[in-house]
């Protein structure tokens, strides 16, 4: 009898073990999540991708910047794509996403996996797909793994938006803590500042280190004088918010290391880009990432956890039919 009741016991024990474990699973990412539902997914994905980036070498920088904001705010769950339908002001519409560009591409992508595999792909994961496709376009081959079912948030709101985006005034301390509210290391957060290496800037975000950094009218000390007497020509004033400079001055459509050798030779534009040399464990990752073979491996592994952030999976969120439409 005591047997028996001991036997009882571990059946039970298995099977909630088991239970548990299948909730574990159907909540995780995997790869070719689509492979049975619809096979054809990332590849439909990546042909459109690379078909808009032949014609806009400006999308990945475009896309790769949508991606960090959308993951930033609700996590990775496409809410930066809904337009707004009622009153309340959407993600899109917040000041930090007004310059965002690149909305019609990922349209573009659901509207014929939608022909394709109706009401299966989610947005959250075309986007996640589509910022790494258009960066690898130059390489013709995927340059990092990306995990996919994900599913779609609903919400999107313009507050927490402004709310959550690092912003680029941000120093060293601020920005770690941002990066590890959301599970990211100080590892993450100098890895994936090397995406600054594409891409345009407004002047007014760091007008203010060339015209008036103490109120004074002087410069940053930490900002490279040559390069700030380069900014001044591109920039004619502190509220200059028209004009825009590549973020890499040497090849700000090609993604490279470029970004931390700037950085070494004080030409990080942005102040939470001179922010990383004033931490000397900061430093110490710049230092590796001058190798351009480890910066590719660790920006792919930062993008891969970046990618996970807040994710919806399993019965969480929908999918979206439109993804500017809840």
């Amino acid at each position: 009898m005591r047997l028996m009741k001991l036997k009882l016991f571990f059946w039970v024990c298995s099977i909630a073990f088991a239970i548990v474990i299948g909730r574990c699973e159907a909540g995780e990412l995997k790869n070719n999540f689509y492979e049975k539902s619809c096979p054809v997914a990332e590849a439909l994905v990546r042909n459109i991708i690379w078909k808009h980036v032949a014609t806009d070498s400006a999308l990945p920088a475009k896309l790769l910047r949508m991606h960090f904001h959308d993951c930033f705010v609700t996590g990775c769950d496409a809410s930066i794509l809904l337009d707004p339908t009622g009153k309340n002001p959407v993600e899109k519409e917040a000041p930090p996403n007004l310059s965002l560009r690149g909305f019609d591409a990922i349209e573009d992508v659901k509207t014929q996996l939608e022909k394709t595999c109706p009401g299966v792909v989610s947005c959250a994961d075309i986007l996640t797909l589509a910022a790494r496709d258009a960066v690898s376009f130059q390489f013709r081959r995927p340059i990092w793994e990306v995990l996919t079912g994900r599913r779609d948030g609903s919400i999107s709101n313009a507050t927490e938006a402004l709310t959550n985006i690092p912003s680029p005034f941000f120093n060293f301390t601020t920005l770690q803590r941002e990066f590890a509210k959301r599970g990211l290391s100080v590892r993450d957060l100098v890895v994936l500042s090397g995406a600054h290496t594409l891409g345009m800037a407004h002047c007014n975000l760091f007008s203010i280190r060339v015209y008036n950094f103490t109120g004074k009218g002087d410069r940053d000390p930490l900002l490279n004088s040559s390069y700030a007497a380069y900014l001044k020509t591109k920039c004619k004033s502190l509220s200059d918010s028209k004009t825009a400079v590549g973020m890499d001055p040497q090849s700000s459509l090609s993604f490279d290391n470029h970004y931390f050798e700037n950085l070494k030779l004080q030409q990080g534009l942005f102040l939470s880009d001179a922010a990383l040399l004033t931490d000397n464990g900061s430093i110490n990752i710049v230092d590796k990432m001058l190798v351009s073979r480890k910066f590719f491996i660790k920006f792919g592994q930062s993008m891969k956890r970046m990618g996970e952030i807040g994710i919806l999976t399993g019965s969480s969120g929908e999918i979206r039919k439109k993804c500017s439409l809840v």
